[in-house]
């Protein structure tokens, strides 16, 4: 027999909970493929569950790469306030630590316990190891076959997820579905996700980081993209939000160009050889220690370069000065690849924003299809805005349907 509801909606991570939960008047079933729910969202922060940004919501606008303009109107409906207040008056308290907002206890359970008990006051079904096989649209209803059952619906909700972390349930099903109903999928690929190196000699470094430096994206000698942030060293490449929040950008060959000092090259070409006339006994190494830099990093470049960090800048040669100034203040790594969908942390890519209405998050193509989260090609950087935009597109699906 054929099981009907007002709605339903395809995944139980923390964008189709809240859809559910801010959903009024309707019968509402949720399918689950994995056997609990929310596994991704317990792994968000290292397990202490990055919400949301502290701010003004219009801070968030430029932090969702090419997809900012999309999600003005759900960020603007459902602001990062609106989501702190809403988990106050459900009975859990937030902190705010460096503008990122965790709950209190500084654990995701407490988040997903949260969104599981509203789900079982407002009585929404949730069905776990529940596989979908086929959606179709059948006499204006949506019809959906399961590996355990067949359901009619008059609304649909997609809310699977991208492909990061395909662990936890985040393997793209999203995608063919939305394909099948006719969408357009925009190619998938990891986003804040760690880059690796190649032939990568700064392995001893790992575990460094730089505060806030400048990167540049140099393809075919032209700069893509900048970004500007904190920087880790790794065993075999870079981490860090600086880099994190640029991978959806990077490719394989591509040049990563870091400013080390956060110096113009004209401007340190300047200071250096003011310092050099005015205090000639200085070494190099103790002058690059005032840029905030460690020390381990300047004797490693130095090395390169056949200087000893002992030696007085006065007595470095102009080749060698030059080299000082082009690899501080433009080090170029060439990229080997960014990390996969197994280690990043995001997924750019998904159900094209040009066929999604940003004031409904409804389907332009087929009546009572909606979408919310990353199963949208939108991604967010490093530091809640993911999680923000989780809930900001959820809760305008549920506004829209009650």
């Amino acid at each position: 027999m054929i099981k009907e509801c007002d709605i339903i909606i395809i995944g139980a991570g923390p964008t189709g909970l809240f859809t559910a939960v801010n959903i009024n008047g309707k019968s509402i079933l949720i399918l689950e493929k994995k056997p609990t729910a929310g596994k991704k969202l317990l792994m968000s922060g290292s397990g202490r569950c990055n919400i949301t940004q502290s701010g003004s919501i219009s801070d968030f606008f430029n932090h969702y790469g090419d997809g900012k303009r999309f999600l003005i109107p759900a960020l603007k409906e459902f602001t990062n306030n609106n989501l702190i207040e809403y988990l106050r008056i459900h009975g859990l308290r937030t902190i705010d630590i460096k503008g990122k907002i965790f709950p209190e206890s500084e654990d995701a359970y407490d988040v997903l316990d949260l969104l599981l008990k509203e789900c079982k006051k407002k009585k929404v079904s949730i069905n776990y190891n529940e596989n979908i096989q086929k959606i179709e649209v059948i006499d204006k209803c949506f019809s959906i076959l399961t590996d355990k059952d067949s359901y009619r619906c008059n609304q649909l909700v997609i809310s699977t997820g991208g492909k990061s972390y395909p662990t936890t349930g985040s393997t793209g099903d999203g995608y063919h579905f939305a394909k099948a109903l006719g969408h357009t999928i925009e190619k998938a690929k990891p986003a804040l996700a760690p880059v690796y190196i190649k032939n990568y000699t700064f392995s001893e470094l790992s575990g460094i980081s730089l505060e806030n430096r400048k990167i540049a994206i140099v393809r075919n000698n032209q700069t893509i993209r900048t970004n500007q942030g904190d920087i880790g060293f790794t065993h075999w490449g870079f981490s860090g939000p600086g880099i994190l929040d640029l991978s959806r950008y990077i490719e394989a060959n591509d040049t990563l160009k870091i400013n080390l000092i956060n110096q113009n090259p004209e401007t340190f070409r300047e200071h250096i050889n003011q310092t050099a006339i005015n205090d000639n006994k200085i070494t190099i190494k103790k002058y690059l220690k005032t840029f905030a830099i460690p020390e381990s990093l300047i004797k490693l470049i130095l090395a390169d370069l056949n200087v000893e960090p002992s030696s007085h800048i006065s007595g470095i040669s102009k080749v060698q000065r030059n080299e000082i100034i082009r690899l501080f203040c433009e080090y170029p790594f060439i990229v080997q690849r960014t990390g996969d969908f197994n280690i990043a942390m995001a997924t750019k890519g998904g159900v094209s924003l040009k066929e999604v209405s940003s004031k409904t998050m409804e389907s332009k193509l087929v009546k009572n299809l909606y979408f919310a989260g990353e199963v949208l090609d939108i991604d967010g950087d490093t530091g809640g805005y993911n999680l923000q935009a989780a809930f900001s597109t959820g809760y305008l699906v549920a506004k829209n349907i009650s």
